[in-house]
């Protein structure tokens, strides 16, 4: 009787237990919980997609430079050898007549710069085979020194390849934190987010054209980008896209420029380095507004007016008028110039 009345006791304990409610740590996150975390790993994605790109254009800047100093190689290579083997017909019929000369037997030294000091003052070599010493010493010294320099551009391209692989790889695992997080969600709940997603993003297009309508863009070039990117709005953000339908932040300000004319290249941080740097009181229309963190630039819009700019987003989003506020989610602002 005691036996079961202590297990009674226990059931009751176990039952009462288990209708408590589920700390946060046990709970399935919620609705808000998910997409506050999902959009906070887009914005990380993006972030870390401008870093990618920056990589990509510092590794194709010095693959140009790499092969322009190929080319140079491999021509002071040639050089080098037409004088080798003048130089070296000259020591084979010295050699013939039984002497060769102590400068051509310098010829063949690790170290050109001996023979070029003694070229000129060796009695056994004419003045012309002088001159042709003196000449293979320079040509050997520059082709020494280029291929220095493709060592260094090529070092410094693998690096930059390294960076942009390592940043692809970081956009993609973000994205894919996003999504599992979104599967951790019933189907019932996933569709409800996407409802919700998908009419917060049409209220944002049609905020942004009515802003759009009313604003004064300016004239110039930032204008006529500013109104290019205007006409984007409601087109999705996507990782390295550059249109026509997809853009990411700085795939959109490089081309939106170039139907202005001007060339830019596809990075945020990049594009910081063109055009006068302008203080956050002198904005006008159509100027370049940068964010980023730890002093490392990773978005880019364009300036409107009263605390307006155009920007693609992030993705899962689209490309729309934000307010333009020292700071944009996680980022601060860094500066702007006016192209």
């Amino acid at each position: 009787m005691k036996l079961a009345k202590t297990l009674a006791q226990l059931l009751s304990a176990v039952l009462a237990i288990s209708l408590l409610p589920l700390t946060s740590a046990q709970a399935a996150p919620s609705l808000n919980d998910v997409r506050t975390k999902v959009r906070i790993l887009q914005e990380q994605a993006a972030s870390a997609g401008e870093a990618a790109q920056q990589a990509k254009v510092e590794y194709q800047s010095l693959t140009r430079k790499l092969e322009s100093v190929q080319r140079q190689a491999a021509s002071d290579a040639a050089i080098v050898a037409k004088f080798k083997n003048s130089l070296g017909a000259i020591a084979s019929e010295q050699y013939k007549n039984g002497a060769m000369s102590s400068s051509l037997e310098l010829l063949f030294s690790s170290d050109p710069k001996l023979f070029l000091a003694a070229a000129g003052s060796l009695e056994s070599v004419t003045r012309k085979q002088s001159l042709q010493l003196k000449q293979y010493s320079v040509a050997k010294q520059r082709l020494t020194a280029t291929s220095l320099t493709v060592n260094d551009k090529l070092a410094l391209a693998k690096k930059a390849q390294a960076r942009y692989l390592a940043q692809a790889k970081a956009v993609k695992d973000k994205l894919a934190s996003a999504q599992k997080l979104l599967n951790s969600l019933s189907k019932a709940e996933r569709e409800r987010l996407a409802r919700l997603n998908d009419a917060a993003e049409s209220e944002d297009k049609k905020n942004s054209l009515a802003t759009a309508a009313r604003s004064n863009l300016g004239s110039g070039r930032g204008s006529m980008a500013l109104r290019f990117s205007i006409k984007q709005i409601g087109d999705r953000y996507v990782y390295g896209a550059a249109g026509p339908t997809l853009w990411d932040c700085s795939g959109l300000t490089m081309r939106a420029f170039a139907t202005a004319g001007v060339s830019l290249p596809h990075s945020a941080a990049a594009q910081a380095r063109y055009g006068k740097r302008i203080p956050l009181n002198k904005l006008k229309p159509g100027d370049l507004v940068f964010f980023g963190r730890n002093r490392y630039i990773s978005h880019v819009g364009i300036f409107i007016s009263k605390g307006l700019m155009v920007n693609a987003t992030r993705p899962g989003s689209t490309v729309k008028i934000a307010k333009f506020t020292p700071n944009f989610g996680s980022l601060s602002f860094y500066g702007a110039t006016r192209i």
